[in-house]
């Protein structure tokens, strides 16, 4: 019979409620950062604006020149990338140059790389647990 929650019954109920604990405090690890970035990545045209910056700095005007959209737009959505660390710019005379900040591109790169991590050792779990237990329907 399953534990409570739908959990295994014995050591296996324990290795779950080990793991999610884990999972817990991975989770709560990350600040407010890492959500910015997130949102901040989730618009498809502030994605586009990153992609450009990852081949160098660019002029708020050069940022705009692709998208569909007014240029007070794209300075909205520059704000947004610079409140959420991934953008730095830089007023110079009448331009204004962009850059990358590759730190905050790394947090959530390391957030992906462990939530990777932990679904490679819980996929490993389920094959053990697949592995041990006869195959619904055969002898037992």
């Amino acid at each position: 019979m399953p534990g409570a929650a739908g959990t295994p019954p014995g050591p296996r109920r324990g290795a779950c409620e080990a793991l999610n604990l884990v999972i817990l405090k991975g989770m709560l690890q990350y600040s407010a950062a890492l959500d910015s970035t997130f949102q901040a990545l989730a618009d498809p045209a502030r994605r586009v604006m990153i992609e450009h910056l990852s081949r160098g700095p660019a002029s708020v005007s050069e940022l705009a020149r692709p998208l569909p959209m007014s240029l007070s737009a794209v300075i909205q959505h520059l704000k947004i990338l610079e409140s959420s660390g991934l953008v730095r710019s830089e007023k110079v005379g009448r331009v204004r140059t962009c850059r990358i900040q590759p730190a905050a591109l790394s947090l959530a790169e390391q957030w992906i790389i462990e939530r990777r991590s932990s679904w490679e050792r819980r996929l490993d779990l389920l094959g053990d647990y697949l592995a041990e237990d006869p195959e619904p329907g055969g002898e037992p």
